[in-house]
């Protein structure tokens, strides 16, 4: 099947832990909404014009996505079983909200796994453009390009006044989502988090967990994206969100200094104890894992941790969640199952690598 690709414990390329102020800023989002001009909204039409609408979007984007030299894979939600849409969840190529739809939908998918196009979810079609680090324009312009293929061959619902029309009148105007996935522990240890939070959202943004709407900010990964999409040109929405993602990077960074300079064998302690749990534990929940992970990476950042690959802690970030933990134990499993099954994940792929703490001692 053509899902099988998308389903396999490989990293997307945008886990690759490349790209500026990585540490930090662990991958950026852009998302555009739109719906075509001649169909209902999709809180309105039937299943035969949701039909009519993924052939049409579909057809495009399989016929002319070559331009933009990338090949896409068309997969119909409808006849995906619950348990895969849940891993492509876990995997950012899908919402949580096309995975419950009850209308036909599908998503296409680039082969490197950076561009999907979502095809009947809140809106008609929504675009997805997935970066490593804090590249905001680059995919920015992925997305874009995209956008303009698309908008060549169909006919968008536009307004000169309010711009893209969308479900959500939230989402009108640029209909653009602009979004930076941060790791933010020292702010969150020394409590600031709370604090620059409400700042934030007084400035027009949002913050949400790791899955975007509704998710908890496990492992101390936050999303921050802007809110307002009408009276702003994509421009300054990108603008204002590298402006105020630069600000908390270096926020970050002086909580990392004070933290170290103030407590630095409280902050080494934590940061082992993490990393003997994620090698040795043979039970571990989702939180207690995230966590962990969140530790071993700030280890990692403050050269306390040598000889890890960031990347495989990126990955185990998407694989210890409990639908991909179940996809490759080829059944169901019950919470503690998952429990011991994330634990041994964690110790296949960690006691591999040749870590050392930054005296040269092995961890073996």
């Amino acid at each position: 099947m053509a899902i099988e690709r998308f389903l396999q414990p490989r990293a997307s390329s945008w886990m690759s832990n490349d790209g500026e102020n990585v540490d930090i800023a662990m991958s950026t989002r852009i998302r555009l909404a739109r719906n075509l001009n001649n169909f209902k909204f999709p809180y309105a039409y039937t299943e035969d014009e949701a039909l009519k609408v993924d052939k049409e979007i579909s057809a495009v984007l399989l016929d002319k996505g070559k331009e933009l030299k990338h090949s896409f894979t068309h997969i119909s939600i409808q006849e995906t079983p619950q348990l895969e849409r849940e891993v492509l969840v876990e995997k950012h190529l899908i919402s949580p909200y096309l995975a419950k739809g009850t209308h036909s939908g599908s998503v296409l998918i680039s082969e490197n796994e950076e561009l999907s196009i979502m095809v009947n979810e809140e809106d008609h079609l929504r675009i997805q453009s997935l970066q490593s680090g804090f590249h905001l324009q680059d995919a920015y312009q992925r997305a874009n390009e995209l956008d303009s293929l698309l908008e060549k061959h169909l006919c968008y619902a536009f307004h000169e006044k309010y711009g893209y029309l969308t479900s959500c009148p939230t989402n009108t105007g640029t209909g653009m989502r602009a979004s930076v996935m941060l790791h933010l522990p020292a702010l969150t240890m020394s409590h600031q988090i709370t604090r620059i939070i409400p700042a934030i959202s007084r400035l027009g943004m949002v913050v949400r967990g790791i899955y975007g709407e509704g998710s908890e900010a496990l492992g101390n990964v936050y999303q921050i994206s802007n809110q307002v999409t009408l009276g702003k040109s994509e421009y300054e929405i990108l603008q204002d969100l590298e402006n105020m993602t630069d600000q908390i990077i270096q926020q970050e960074r002086r909580a990392r200094e004070a933290i170290l300079s103030n407590s630095p064998v409280v902050l080494e302690d934590r940061i082992y104890r993490s990393l003997g749990t994620l090698t040795h534990a043979r039970m571990l929940t989702t939180e207690e894992a995230a966590t962990c992970l969140s530790d071993v990476r700030l280890g990692i950042d403050l050269k306390m941790i040598e000889g890890m690959d960031m990347s495989i802690l990126n990955e185990l970030m998407i694989f210890m969640q409990p639908a991909f933990l179940q996809r490759y134990s080829d059944k169901p499993l019950q919470p503690k199952e998952r429990d011991y099954a994330r634990a041994k994940l964690f110790r296949d792929r960690l006691n591999n690598e040749n870590v050392t703490n930054n005296r040269g001692e092995d961890f073996a």
